[in-house]
């Protein structure tokens, strides 16, 4: 009976979901759990900045103390790893998308296959134990059976009776539960395995499209004129959500710094005025016009 108890306490410490309470110093899954709808809502504002700021100081703190086998911290930094790039979308730094994307992605395959192969061979445990539980349950309830058909059961023979009850009542429990670890253990090898899959998916999309931005800033001869001509097609989409609009905005203003017109549109969107220039010193030569840094390869 010791045994079958020492098993059962195999699998509930594995099976706890994301964001579930810890005894001890907060981990990065607390941490991540108190901040995601603060974030949200910076978000919704358009300010990825800010959402940046506070993803990056978690990662640099809580994120570096993460376990590697640990799959449910290492979900939560796959979670603020996806948080971050939301907020560099939001902010117009998209090659820094791409970095954190990929960083979640490896992160997501790490503790799809660390936890894969940990929990596999405790399942494989349970279903072994189902088959060899259900089968003393069949041959106890078969003595059950026996000894309540007969009558004037003696002392010794009542005293077995209560036995095997017990050994059945203990074992069908522990059958219950194993079933219950098994559905568990299932459903979190496929949440991993969805993680790996969107977080693969989103960083080869991104991927894509910087490549394509590349590709049309080379058409346009100039990233000048590529700007320019992605401002007009913007602000006549007034389909687009207001955050698309903002992030691609953004993304404008990166690529060529010097577009007033980006800068004012921006402001627009934002609902605020457009900070004032500071005019050059007067000591110094007035400076050429800032060239908009090349898009680098993603």
């Amino acid at each position: 009976m010791n045994c079958l108890r020492r098993f059962l306490l195999m699998v509930p410490v594995l099976v706890l979901p994301l964001g579930a309470q810890t005894v001890g110093a907060p981990t990065l899954s607390d941490r991540f759990k108190e901040s995601y709808k603060v974030w949200e809502m910076t978000l919704e504002r358009g300010d990825g900045a800010a959402v940046r700021k506070s993803t990056e100081a978690l990662l640099q703190k809580e994120g570096l103390t993460v376990s590697r086998s640990d799959y449910n911290e290492m979900r939560a930094l796959v979670a603020v790893y996806d948080m971050s790039a939301r907020a560099c979308v939001l902010d117009g730094a998209w090659e820094d998308t791409i970095t954190y994307l990929q960083k979640a992605s490896s992160t997501a395959t790490e503790n799809a296959a660390n936890t894969g192969a940990t929990l596999s061979k405790i399942r494989k445990e349970h279903e072994d134990r189902l088959s060899e539980w259900k089968d003393d349950i069949a041959k106890n309830e078969s003595k059950l059976k026996e000894l309540d058909s007969q009558t004037g059961l003696t002392q010794d023979m009542l005293k077995q009776r209560t036995l095997l009850k017990d050994f059945v009542d203990e074992h069908k429990n522990a059958i219950a539960h194993s079933e219950w670890a098994i559905k568990e253990i299932d459903g979190l090898l496929d949440r991993l395995a969805k993680d790996q899959d969107s977080d693969g998916k989103s960083l080869a999309s991104w991927q894509d499209f910087l490549s394509k931005e590349k590709q049309e800033i080379e058409s346009a001869g100039n990233v000048q004129t590529y700007v320019t001509d992605k401002l007009i097609q913007l602000k006549a989409d007034e389909t687009r959500p207001r955050s698309e609009r903002i992030a691609y905005c953004r993304r404008l203003i990166r690529l060529d710094p010097a577009n007033k017109d980006c800068r004012q549109f921006l402001a627009s969107l934002l609902g605020v005025d457009e900070p004032p220039t500071a005019p050059p010193p007067p000591t110094k030569k007035p400076k050429s016009k800032t060239k908009a840094p090349a898009v680098p390869k993603p």
